[in-house]
């Protein structure tokens, strides 16, 4: 494997990785802050940088099936959320190509760390999306 590269985000909210700290995206690129996760509250991003990308995989999810591929922090390998690649329902297709960082994964832009609540056990064991 080659040298990983880190991007240093600047200015504005910037969302970061919990366990390590590495930057990955800024508040003005959150589209959705209504999705749940398995581990409780999610972010919809339409743009993230320094993670890298696994497998795509069919999950059933809410709101259908979508080929979704999990994302790993740069810094540090944990699994930090998921990318849509494909949505198979039409309305859903604003989804491809976005990005969903769970926020018990996250250190916010305030220094605040996301973590799990009594609202994550209610919710279920959905391993993913909006409601």
């Amino acid at each position: 494997m080659g040298r990983v590269f880190v991007v240093t985000l600047e200015g504005g909210k910037i969302y970061s990785c919990r366990h390590c700290k590495t930057h990955f995206a800024m508040g003005e690129d959150i589209a959705s802050r209504n999705f749940h996760s398995r581990h409780g509250r999610a972010y919809l991003f339409n743009k993230v940088v320094n993670v890298s990308t696994g497998e795509g995989e069919e999950r059933a999810m809410m709101t259908g099936m979508h080929t979704v591929a999990d994302i790993f922090c740069v810094g540090c390998g944990a699994i930090v959320g998921w990318k849509y690649e494909t949505a198979h329902e039409k309305s859903q297709k604003y989804k491809e190509g976005k990005f969903v960082l769970e926020r018990i994964k996250l250190v916010g832009p305030d220094g605040s760390n996301y973590w799990t609540t009594h609202e994550a056990h209610i919710i279920g064991a959905s391993d993913a999306d909006d409601v």
